[in-house]
């Protein structure tokens, strides 16, 4: 006689995020003393619209940091990914958890 099939444990699902809303990107070139850090987020802003914000620098420092302003997600989300496109083609490389 076959046994009954086991009900999976309740937990509240989530949906995941087709496109990276942030990404941490590290350069480092020990060679030639190249240590920085770029780091790209989304945020929603007060008024309705998408704030892209970039901090980039030299690892170790505070950095500097600019925000872009878009009026809907969309537009904010082909910035972010054309940035991080240009970012990986320059040689920055995802920084792994607890870098």
């Amino acid at each position: 006689m076959p046994k009954a099939p086991r009900k999976a444990p309740s937990r509240p699902l989530t949906q995941l995020s087709l496109f990276p809303e942030e990404a941490d990107l590290a350069r480092i070139d020990a060679a030639a003393n190249c240590w920085r850090f770029y780091r790209l987020s989304l945020q929603e802003d007060l008024f309705g619209g998408t704030a892209l914000i970039r901090h980039w620098g030299r690892i170790g420092t505070g950095g500097q940091m600019r925000v872009a302003l878009y009026r809907d997600r969309g537009a904010a989300q082909g910035a972010l990914d054309d940035l991080l496109g240009q970012k990986v083609k320059r040689g920055y490389r995802f920084r792994k958890e607890g870098v």
